[in-house]
């Protein structure tokens, strides 16, 4: 008992780490319509981890990892706001070419190396049941910094440093969760509870802390892979919330 708490409470911990930025951040790309913003951001944060693995650039510059997919959001992140500025009316079009480019040129590094299969296995679903309280440090320090800016400087989200605040932030969520579990923490709890006029934020983090420790828990018990598992947890929640809202919504209209 003491053993699983001992794997599950960091994981948790580090689910939690994600949520704290990625609500607002969530309800701020369905407000911009641009839904698939996060998957191609931390596709190509993904991309950068896979060049540092491809290179072996961590064995000579430690942190190398880390670096170098912050570099590549943040030009991916430079290029969105460039086509939203100069082709907005093609912006979700040229965000899902980004992403195919990002993927495909992952499969292309690792083409030829035995272990590709695992590493992009490790980008996409992530290894949060295996996440240590040693690994979360960097990351609550820069969530830290993100929040501090977020809710002293909220307007800040509504112009072009968005997508800075949202590349850096979606870095450190797929060094820890993987790009699956980094869409449907951004998504799936916004999603639920968009339509709520009031305490939709809090309702967005009920839901992402019920379902995160679902899935982890049955994660754990049952030997699924984690990442997965919490994507199908947050749905399921996300679901029951939705239907929870609706038939309260009805119920206080007649």
């Amino acid at each position: 008992m003491f053993e699983l708490i001992d794997i599950l409470l960091p994981a948790l911990v580090a689910g939690l780490l994600v949520l704290i930025t990625h609500v607002p951040l969530g309800f701020q790309v369905l407000k911009r319509g641009i839904i698939f913003i996060d998957l191609a951001i931390a596709q190509i944060a993904g991309l950068g981890a896979v060049l540092v693995t491809t290179l072996d650039l961590e064995h000579h510059l430690p942190g190398a990892s880390y670096i170098v997919a912050a570099i590549f959001a943040l030009s991916g992140a430079s290029l969105i706001a460039l086509f939203e500025r100069y082709s907005k009316h093609n912006l979700e079009a040229l965000i899902g070419c980004l992403y195919v480019l990002s993927a495909t040129g992952a499969y292309l590094l690792l083409a030829n190396d035995p272990h590709g299969g695992d590493l992009l296995k490790q980008v996409l679903s992530g290894q949060i049941l295996w996440v240590t309280f040693s690994d979360l440090y960097l990351h609550i320090g820069l969530y830290i910094l993100l929040m501090a800016l977020i809710i002293t400087k909220p307007a800040i989200l509504n112009g072009k440093w968005f997508y800075f605040i949202f590349a850096i932030a979606i870095t450190s969520s797929v060094q820890m969760v993987g790009v699956f579990l980094v869409f449907s923490t951004l998504i799936i709890p916004a999603l639920a509870t968009i339509r709520l006029a009031r305490f939709n934020h809090r309702l967005a983090y009920i839901i992402g802390f019920v379902a995160y420790l679902m899935g982890l828990v049955i994660s754990a018990l049952y030997d699924l892979p984690s990442g997965s598992t919490i994507v199908w947890t947050l749905a399921f929640t996300a679901l029951l919330a939705s239907l929870i809202i609706k038939k309260m919504t009805r119920l206080h209209q007649q």
